[in-house]
């Protein structure tokens, strides 16, 4: 039955109800190994009433996963996270969905989650599914948790970005207590635009000076770095969407990595893979979540953000040799006749799942 869940996910079958025609589909069943396939309406059942053991056991065989491909082709000893919200809009009366923000459609009902992303490998590492009400940086310090316990042993250095949404204390101290280098855009307070005409600005280009400075902002048990970037704004240029103050437009970060100033506007600029949010709800599938089946943490006793983990983070990007298969696996789909073919002898789940893991091994 697992099975069944994850090989609609792999063709990229985006609903329970799409992966219907694969129970006539013999060439599948034959390149897959599998007998039959259940009709939607049992997995919806086998869904409903999965306890919460399989949630758990899916979660390790996704870490799993992960670990593995996160060092292909090469090995790595660096991750860089990005973390950002986006929204995504439901059209009825799905469960925890609630109207929040919500810039193309005002005034409907979404879901708010936050995405956690390996940059380089582009794999969705973590997320959390939240209510279109919910707050920014809310349930950030326990996304954070997730992420870093799934971390492999053997890297040795993490860096994260995160937009000024995040830049709030308790997620500073989540990243610091885990010596985390990280590089936020700074909440523009009241405090900190006082301060931005008095540092001594370097320019770094023809259009762009930079300094930086210590700050403690109201909540804060100590002072942090922040560098920022001004620009001189004529009148005649047309008006800028950064912070203005005066003739001068700002960009400005809270770091605590060592590099300097033109480093960590160069180091947080990479973050824009970040940005083409539409691309992320089609490769994850976010808007077409069926909610009242989905395998996820139920709301917990007590708990007042409504918060449920989704982690559907299987990885878009795999390592060649197995994407040669899921390829291969789709054109066969595709171009093969039905030859009305059963295969005798399916792999139980966790030798499937196994030999994955294995084939992936011995590719590094």
């Amino acid at each position: 039955m697992i099975l069944a869940l994850v090989y609609p996910i792999i063709l990229g079958l985006d609903r329970v109800e799409t992966a219907s025609f694969l129970r006539f589909n013999g060439t599948f069943q034959y390149l897959t190994g599998l007998q039959s396939f259940p009709d939607p309406q049992t997995l919806r059942r086998f869904l409903i009433q999965a306890p919460e053991s399989l949630w758990r056991h899916l979660h390790l065989v996704n870490d799993r996963l992960l670990q593995n491909f996160i060092h292909m082709p090469d090995h790595r000893s660096r991750l860089i996270f990005d973390l950002d919200s986006t929204v995504v809009t439901v059209f009825g009366h799905q469960e925890f969905a609630a109207v929040g923000y919500n810039p193309r459609y005002r005034g409907k009902r979404s879901y708010n989650p936050l995405l956690c992303i390996e940059a380089n490998s582009s794999y969705l590492w973590d997320s959390e599914l939240r209510a279109g009400n919910a707050s920014t940086w809310e349930g950030s310090p326990e996304l954070l948790d997730t992420c870093f316990v799934n971390v492999p042993s053997d890297i040795r250095e993490i860096r994260l970005r995160a937009d000024s949404g995040f830049g709030f204390n308790p997620v500073l101290e989540a990243l610091e207590q885990r010596c985390i280098q990280y590089a936020i855009v700074a909440r523009m307070t009241s405090g900190l635009r006082r301060l931005l005409p008095g540092p001594h600005y370097e320019s770094v280009n023809s259009d762009w000076e930079m300094a930086d400075f210590e700050h403690r902002s109201h909540g804060w048990p100590r002072a942090r770095r922040f560098c920022v970037a001004r620009h001189f704004v004529p009148d005649q240029e047309a008006q800028s969407t950064l912070f203005a103050l005066g003739r001068h437009v700002y960009r400005i970060w809270v770091t605590n990595m060592n590099l300097t100033p033109a480093g960590i506007w160069h180091f947080y600029d990479d973050r824009a893979a970040m940005e083409p949010r539409g691309e992320l709800r089609e490769d994850f599938r976010l808007a077409k979540y069926p909610q009242s089946i989905l395998c996820c943490e139920r709301v917990l006793p007590g708990d007042h953000s409504s918060r449920i983990q989704s982690r559907h983070s299987i990885p878009t990007k795999l390592p060649s040799g197995i994407l040669a298969k899921t390829d291969s696996l789709k054109t066969s789909l595709q171009t093969v006749p039905y030859p009305w073919r059963t295969y005798s002898s399916p792999e139980p789940t966790c030798i499937a799942t196994a030999s994955i893991i294995d084939a992936a091994n011995s590719r590094r």
